[in-house]
């Protein structure tokens, strides 16, 4: 094994540079009869001096990829950098480019550094509570700030931190792999970041209103409820939680849309680089998940500022255990899916060697993805479940452990067969998987009923938890080395990013391996037994060390970005995805001309020849891979203000909303401010989703998108089925959640909340008839009728109209017979998930009359898909009620 982390850098005279090796080694094979390795599942072009060239098609010419010339396409490329500002977007050195810009690189950043920010304050409060732990009882903290500090930690750390974390490499690195100039809507990308940080924000102003939640991260009921954690600040945290939920889905649905239809000719999902395959699961199991915890989320934000008695309620407890952990369990491998591929991406690279069972590494991975939906109750085995029930879910927690061991040897044996270059990147990964290693044995003990009753509540699970979730924060780091010199061209430190590993390393495994020995002490309590007192000690020992460790790392990096040593386009002898075949960093559109796989190596067509976004032309696709269309197309946009406006509106509206709890405005000046907030950001919101609906903004657009299974889908068709995907488990959530109560208070006793089902009746032919409103107007936008898709909408939002007043005079005479959201648990369930649906119903309502403006103007005649696309989302939620209608009105 060989370290070549610290060689010398030896230039070539060219613009690249090539690490300390005569650059015509061949890469290790083990056995003389393995292909070097190639990151993307088979595809023939390779990195290093001895490795293939990418290739420009079209006479493009060849285009290097082992840090020497590029040619003259990439030159070309290069210089349009440095002239960002003719696509809308301000330089470099602007704070309005960091406002304004939708490029996914700069999202990327963007997204690095915010969750790195919330990384620093969630340190922070984690080091007052080690300190808190340095001996038994109240050191420096009451109980309620204690309890404060722990919950704020670990939603910090978790939502705030990790996975944002890895987005931001994601957003920076995906693109790239996968051949696309973008996301595939980069506005929505820029509106993610900016609902994430400014709801990171927005739970940090929970603080400052009578204190933030103090129920755990986990907020179980009861202690959720009002009658425990009464402070504006609880209310607070939940708005802030669902804020970013919202900007998970809009990621999770961009992302999707992204790897199906963004990706390159000839690149395959077998081809795809595998941390592409890594996203790819992970924002499958985010779509999914995190409706669920919407779901968990609205009903608990409906419980604090509505009044309803969900979480108050018989089975209310463990209604939430249900929901939350549905989701809770999804999210380790949300979390750890991305360190995953980043390990497997850096052994690859760092041992010059294929990844070994590449394909049975995938199908560990999906396998796991589904699985990961199958075993959330293995989280309450201390609860009232039956034994059977827990017998089922702790054999499918054993068997999800399965697929993780077969990736984990994968890593080993590939290491094993390869030459190790024990570069900072690798170092980071090597420690994931041990760290891995360490919190999977040790959460089988949990996995059985028996050892879980006495373990359960106990710092064992802190121990395994953190060696599970920091074990992927681990290898994110890995990842954060690997691609810093591809995001700012510049190489770090690398005597100090090892020493940045050896503390981390060290005061990690201080910090937490001593908590399986005192495994007695009970979580979220400062009393513990004073045998227990010198393991806490060391941990803080440990915590100290490990925060010191990041310290040298924001130095290092830092310090890097400005003084460090011009990094070579390819530093990495063996790195061989797409990312490493262009200048680091990328220029504006990525790449020197059009990605193609259509032979078998990275090629780029010549984007003169291809064409692109036509203004109002057609794009046709050939056979070779290039589009022909008009001569005069319109540039991609890289900027839009609209984004941090809407994202402003909701920090705003939601700021307010914090102050209504139980159907009450607080008292005062402090009831008035927040609701003059409430009704400020609701303003904003709703006039800054107007002007971002009519911007003129191109997005990008890839001439050869279209891969199985989704090859003839356009982008935003896809991207609204993606929506209605989480849609539906949203509203199985909350259907579920009604079953469940009913069940608990006995299914033929509870009796449905209206008296008569005629409303509802009436309101099932309103919804369906406006279906066949939208309907109608997509046929006359066919028959080129403007006067008829205009009347067609009309006729919808009318019928919409009509469905919304006929059930407020419903609600009327039920709340006037005392039938009120908070009376029981049968009118918080009909109330929340009508009201749902109902809020489903305006929202269309909304995108009608604003179509309908438009086409009374003569749109829609030309393409007709924005009808098409409104009416999947308008025929969904005529399903929905139809659902609802017998749930609620007849059984």
């Amino acid at each position: 094994m060989t370290d070549t982390d610290d060689s010398e850098i030896t230039t070539d005279g060219n613009d690249g540079a090539a690490m300390g090796t005569d650059g015509n080694e061949d890469p290790p094979t083990g056995d003389g009869s393995e292909d070097p390795p190639t990151g993307d599942g088979g595809m023939d072009a390779t990195a290093g001096d001895g490795g293939g060239n990418a290739t420009a098609g079209d006479g493009g010419g060849k285009i290097r990829t082992d840090g020497g010339e590029i040619g003259d396409a990439a030159d070309a490329v290069a210089a349009e950098a440095d002239h960002d500002h003719e696509h809308g977007l301000p330089p470099w050195s602007s704070l309005k480019r960091w406002l304004v810009t939708t490029n996914h690189k700069d999202i990327g950043i963007l997204y690095t550094i915010a969750s790195l920010f919330f990384l620093g304050i969630g340190g922070i409060i984690a080091m007052v509570f080690r300190v808190e732990l340095w001996e038994p009882g109240a050191q420096i903290m009451g109980a309620g700030a204690y309890n404060g500090a722990v919950s704020a930690h670990g939603l910090l750390m978790i939502f705030w931190f990790i996975s944002p974390f890895a987005f931001g490499l994601a957003n920076y690195v995906i693109p790239l792999q996968i051949g696309a100039d973008d996301l595939a809507f980069p506005r929505l990308n820029a509106l993610s970041f900016w609902t994430y940080f400014l709801s990171g924000i927005l739970f940090l102003f929970s603080f400052f209103q009578g204190g933030t939640f103090t129920g755990g991260w986990t907020m179980y009921a009861p202690l959720s409820i009002p009658a425990y954690t009464p402070q504006i600040g609880a209310n607070t945290t939940v708005l802030a939680l669902a804020l970013f939920i919202a900007s998970v889905t809009v990621s999770s649905v961009n992302f999707l849309t992204t790897l199906h239809r963004m990706r390159a000719e000839g690149l395959t999902l077998r081809k795809l680089p595998m941390f592409t395959w890594s996203i790819l699961l992970t924002v499958y199991m985010m779509l999914f998940a995190f409706a669920d915890l919407l779901a968990a989320g609205l009903i608990l934000s409906s419980d604090r500022l509505l009044g309803t008695t969900y979480m108050a309620a018989e089975g209310g407890s463990l209604l939430w255990t249900h929901l939350f952990w549905f989701f809770g369990h999804p999210e380790v491998y949300i979390v750890f899916f991305p360190a995953l591929g980043i390990m497997a991406e850096t052994f690859q690279t760092f041992t010059g060697r294929r990844l070994v069972g590449r394909k049975w590494f995938i199908a560990s991975m999906v396998l796991v993805a589904i699985q990961s939906f199958l075993v959330w109750m293995h989280h309450m085995f201390l609860t009232g479940i039956n034994l059977e029930v827990k017998t089922i879910f702790m054999a499918t927690t054993i068997a999800i452990s399965l697929p993780f061991d077969l990736m984990m040897f994968a890593l080993i044996y590939t290491m094993i067969k390869g030459k190790v270059r024990f570069t900072t990147p690798f170092l980071f990964s090597f420690g994931g998987v041990l760290l891995f290693i360490i919190g999977g044995i040790t959460g089988v003990f949990l996995g059985a009923v028996i050892l879980d009753y006495q373990l359960r509540g106990t710092y064992w699970v802190v121990a395994h938890f953190h060696y599970v979730m920091v074990g992927g924060v681990t290898a994110l780091i890995a990842g954060l080395y690997y691609w810093f010199p591809k995001m700012t061209g510049r190489m770090y430190n690398r005597r100090l990013g090892k020493i940045h590993f050896a503390g981390y390393f060290v005061g990690f495994n201080l910090l937490y391996f001593p908590l399986f020995f005192a495994w007695g002490t009970p979580r979220r309590v400062f009393q513990y037994a004073e045998m227990f007192t010198i393991w806490h000690q060391i941990a803080t020992v440990g915590a100290f060390i490990l925060a010191l460790s990041f310290a040298v790392m924001f130095y290092n990096l830092t310090v890097s970005i400005w003084r460090g040593e011009p990094a070579d386009d390819n530093p990495w002898e063996y790195a061989t995805s797409a990312e490493w075949a262009i200048p680091s960093p990328p220029p504006l559109e990525n790449f020197p001309g059009i990605p193609s796989y259509a032979d078998g190596t990275l090629s780029f067509l010549d984007r003169s020849k291809a064409g692109g976004v036509t203004d109002g032309g057609t794009v046709t696709e050939t056979d070779g891979g290039t589009v022909s269309g008009t001569e005069t197309s319109a540039e991609p946009s890289h900027a839009s203000f609209w984004p941090l406006a809407v994202g402003l509106g909701l920090f705003i509206a939601f700021l307010g909303l914090g102050g209504f709890q139980e159907g009450e405005w607080a008292s005062g000046m402090t009831g008035l401010f927040h609701q003059a907030m409430t009704v400020l950001g609701t303003l904003v919101t709703g006039g800054s989703l107007v002007g971002m609906a009519r911007e003129r903004f191109v997005g990008p657009e890839m001439p050869s998108a279209g891969h199985w299974p989704f090859k003839n889908v356009e982008n935003m068709k896809l991207g609204v089925w993606m929506f209605l995907a989480s849609d539906v488990v949203l509203f199985g959530a909350f259907i579920g959640s009604y079953v469940f109560m009913r069940f608990v208070a006995g299914w033929q006793a509870w009796q449905p909340v209206p008296h008569d089902p005629i409303p509802g009746l009436i309101n099932t032919y309103l919804l369906l008839t406006s279906s066949f409103a939208v309907v109608l107007a997509l046929v006359a936008a066919r028959r080129n009728s403007s006067r008829g898709v205009a009347a067609a909408l009309f006729a919808t939002f009318g019928l919409g109209a009509a469905f919304l007043i006929n059930k407020a005079i419903e609600w009327q005479e039920l709340f006037h017979e005392g039938l009120t959201l908070s009376a029981n648990i049968r009118t918080s369930t009909f109330y929340l998930t009508t009201g749902l649906h109902g809020a489903h119903v305006l929202i269309g309502m909304l995108f009608a009359i604003y179509m309908f403006f438009r086409a009374t103007r003569g749109a829609y005649l030309d393409d007709e898909r924005p009808i098409e696309y409104f009416g999947l989302y308008w025929h969904f939620v005529d399903i929905v009620w139809l659902f609802l209608f017998p749930l609620f009105y007849i059984l």
